[in-house]
């Protein structure tokens, strides 16, 4: 095992020093990461980016297509066979269609390729041709991104974290009364670990359904192909005094370990260690119309998820000694269409609060982080309507039934956030069950119909200051 990580850390060095000497003498890429956890629009962000890098008439935000440097920007095939592709033209297909729909989520990693063929600028400029940039986007869930934090948890450490987390939580109650029942020194059954681990998962669901973002392990929710699988099949016991061999305890630590070594290890080897710029989506107002321990939760979350990123400056020497780092980390709160823009600064302040922790210890470490309110698709229109007797700043859009069919055309006012973040955080970390001053309400909306002109991207919000900030330094 010891030999293996020095190998695989060897390896990732080699790679990334490769890169950065070959890089001035090639086609340079940037490899972008876009996560976030459920609900908080990955697909729909990506989705958007690419059409708005494609045609970019709503891109004045970005300098390099302001300044006319953009000549030209496609699709190319993505450089990883082993990889799936992003399914970009399906997903673009259901946001424009004559009746539009929200595609489908992220449940796996996948990857795209945009290039980007560029004037060149500075002293060579009259005398080089064009040159051009590879963007690789990966894709992958935010709720695999949680699992790298448990490389460095035994399983003890992990169960008993877990259990005291989940007891308070929506269906976690029902699971810790079953764990602490079960005898774990008894012989191993399948049966068992299967009913222990079924329970537990749907703990997670109800969980993540009531706000909450840390539910680990992350392939409980989204288990893709590795389902039913024992390395799946396992739950957090409650700690006892030298189990015996064979024991279910044991067994629970056994594919704990596997789980681990088997998938948590691969996925950063293959795809996240090799990622320079980063986004992170966030359903911040979903987190608020939770409640303030949905709140906290997610604040600790962000600061978990951090130490995940290795974050730093990618200079030759700290890439040969570490391996490739990230650079850049945006905190993007999405939604923001949810609002009027006269909120818009309140809930970028509101993400700056949540993710200070985060993005302090990002800073120390040598990368640049920023924090805004972004919408990938715009899906409502601002209105002002008069309430006793003053005026409401509301959004209207068409509201999402329940089963995901497009319902009525309404105005919608969510409630006026708090100029000073404190008043959502304080409660929060003080453990208060609702907020006392305000109800934080959230409607679900239906993409709007879209009708684009020529080299038109769809609507969005600050989206192209999000691609400014991630990528633009790099045009």
């Amino acid at each position: 095992m010891v030999i293996g990580t020095i190998a695989d850390t060897i390896t990732r060095s080699v790679e990334s020093v490769t890169d950065t000497l070959t890089s001035p003498f090639t086609e340079p890429v940037i490899r972008l990461g876009v996560t976030g956890l459920a609900r908080a629009g990955k697909t729909v962000f990506i989705t958007s980016l690419v059409a708005n890098l494609l045609d970019r008439g709503r891109m004045p935000q970005l300098v390099a297509e302001a300044e006319g440097r953009i000549l030209a920007a496609y699709l190319q095939p993505q450089p990883d066979d082993t990889m799936p592709r992003f399914d970009y033209e399906t997903h673009l297909g259901a946001l424009t269609a004559h009746v539009p729909h929200w595609p489908d989520s992220t449940r796996a990693v996948s990857q795209l390729r945009l290039s980007l063929k560029l004037r060149p600028t500075g002293l060579l400029a009259g005398v080089s041709g064009a040159r051009n940039i590879h963007l690789d986007i990966v894709d992958y869930p935010g709720e695999w991104l949680l699992d790298l934090r448990l490389m460095d948890k035994s399983y003890t450490e992990w169960a008993e974290e877990t259990l005291a987390r989940i007891a308070t939580r929506p269906g976690g109650a029902d699971y810790v009364a079953m764990a602490r029942a079960e005898d774990s020194a008894r012989r191993f059954e399948e049966p068992r670990a299967k009913a222990l681990a079924a329970q537990y998962t749907e703990a997670l669901h109800m969980a993540r359904n009531a706000g909450f973002s840390d539910c680990t392990p992350g392939r409980f929710l989204l288990p893709g192909e590795k389902e039913g699988s024992p390395a799946l099949t396992f739950a957090p016991l409650p700690r006892i005094d030298q189990p015996p061999r064979q024991s279910l305890w044991r067994e629970m630590e056994r594919r704990f370990e596997a789980y681990k070594a088997q998938i948590v290890k691969p996925f950063f080897r293959d795809h996240f260690s090799r990622i320079d710029r980063q986004v992170v989506l966030v359903d911040a107002l979903g987190a608020i119309h939770s409640g303030p321990a949905a709140m906290e939760d997610l604040r600790r979350t962000m600061a978990e998820i951090l130490g995940a990123f290795r974050p730093g400056g990618n200079a030759f020497l700290s890439q040969l000694l570490r391996g490739r780092r990230v650079e850049k980390i945006l905190f993007a709160a999405t939604k923001a269409d949810h609002l009027h823009h006269a909120q818009h600064g309140r809930l970028t302040a509101i993400m700056e609060a949540l993710t200070r922790d985060a993005r302090d210890r990002a800073r120390f470490a040598g990368a640049e982080t920023g924090a805004m309110a972004i919408a990938a698709l715009r899906a409502t229109v601002e209105q002002s309507l008069p309430h006793n007797g003053r005026q409401l700043d509301c959004v209207r859009g068409t509201l999402l039934q329940d089963d995901g069919t497009r319902g009525r055309e309404a105005a919608f006012y969510p409630g006026e956030l708090p100029e000073d973040p404190g008043r959502l955080l304080g409660p929060a970390r003080d453990g208060a069950e609702r907020w006392l001053d305000g109800d934080y309400a959230i409607m679900r909306f239906a993409p709007a119909a879209l009708t684009l002109k020529p080299g038109e991207g769809p609507p969005h919000i600050r989206l192209d200051r999000a691609a400014q900030f991630l990528f633009g330094d790099r045009l």
